[in-house]
């Protein structure tokens, strides 16, 4: 297996890694995107704010058992098995909860432990350079008076919300630690407003371009963006049902008020799915469409040889009677035999031109 002049694995660990394994077994699966993991920590009421960087695991625990802030814990770099494992049993969160954090390849979802719920994200970005949509797995554990992030590598979604803690812009500062994870998925949610707009815009500039000019690049395109639209409702459609199952949730630490704002957050992922499937249907049309002009450009293409082989059809045909070596044949001793032989295919291929002509098929 190679591995970089750093030392870091290049080959991304797949799910054979873990194979035969008891369950609760902690196996990075996914692709190491940083070189070290960091803890952040933004801890806060109404009246303080306290903003750590490279916290250290007993100060996380620390200040997460403060009942009077909330505590974001933001832990950046998921191949850091040693520091999640450490950082998560004193917390008393589950081995299986621990093995989802750092398994990159599962599907959003929501589990109710005593003491905490469980949530799994799928946070995506739009790498313009590339022009790919780049997914990152994100799990939120909800506590009594904490929330703790943990992501694949630096940068994310999430920096609204930090300038709302910062300012104290809004009620984030004076709700409880469900509300801010309510503020991060709604964060990760509105970027999937962004991706999906931008993949409309590129559907409508397709759809210009297969109108003017099809060629095989529109098509490999067109699968691009399907592969993209694809991508998202793998990661939309599940968080529907988290969302939906955090709402109906009879747990003490999602509080009622907050359960309204979960309810928009359900509306606005509807919308987005409704968008995935309206974008869907028309790269479908696209296709259609695609495939009717590429037909058609035939089509022409095989009219105009069609004409031009039929006009020289009866041509060829004189030509080949001329052209046989027969002894007796009373026009090749004509003076104006030559000259009769091209006035008559000219005039017959004139005429059919303008046969064809009247009949609108040139």
């Amino acid at each position: 297996m190679t591995r970089s002049k750093r030392g870091r694995r290049t080959k991304p660990y797949s799910s054979t890694d873990k194979a035969g394994l008891p369950p609760g077994s902690m196996i990075f699966i996914g692709e190491q995107k940083m070189e070290s993991a960091r803890i952040d920590v933004i801890d806060f009421n109404e009246t303080e704010l306290n903003e750590l960087h490279n916290v250290a695991i007993g100060r996380c625990v620390e200040m997460a058992r403060t009942p009077d802030t909330v505590t974001w814990i933001n832990v950046t770099g998921l191949h850091d098995i040693n520091l999640i494992k450490k950082l998560g049993e004193p917390l008393g969160l589950h081995p299986l909860t621990l093995e989802d954090i750092v398994n990159t390849a599962q599907r959003p979802k929501i589990e109710e432990f005593p003491g905490y719920v469980y949530m799994v994200l799928k946070m995506i970005h739009y790498d313009l350079a590339t022009n790919q949509i780049e997914m990152e797995h994100v799990s939120l554990i909800i506590g009594e008076s904490y929330v703790v992030s943990f992501q694949e590598k630096e940068g994310d979604v999430f920096d609204p919300v930090r300038e709302r803690i910062r300012a104290s812009k809004g009620r984030i500062r004076s709700m409880k630690a469900d509300y801010l994870a309510y503020a991060l998925m709604d964060a990760v949610v509105d970027n999937y407003f962004l991706v999906v707009e931008h993949i409309g815009d590129q559907i409508e500039d397709l759809e210009d371009r297969v109108l003017a000019d099809p060629n095989p690049t529109i098509l490999q395109e067109l699968h691009r963006l399907k592969r993209d639209l694809l991508t998202i409702r793998k990661a939309v459609w599940p968080l529907r049902e988290e969302i939906g199952a955090l709402i109906k949730s009879e747990s003490a630490l999602i509080r009622a008020e907050t359960k309204v704002y979960l309810r928009d957050l359900y509306d606005h992922i509807i919308q987005i799915i409704d968008m995935v499937e309206t974008f869907r249907d028309i790269l479908g049309g696209i296709h259609d469409l695609y495939l009717s002009n590429i037909s058609i450009r035939m089509n022409e293409i095989m009219k105009v040889l069609t004409i031009i082989a039929t006009i020289f059809i009866p041509l060829t045909f004189i030509v080949g009677v001329y052209g046989m070596n027969f002894e007796y044949m009373p026009e090749l001793n004509w003076r104006w035999g030559y000259f009769s032989v091209w006035g008559v295919m000219i005039v017959i291929a004139i005429g059919m031109v303008i046969y064809f002509r009247k009949k609108k098929w040139l």
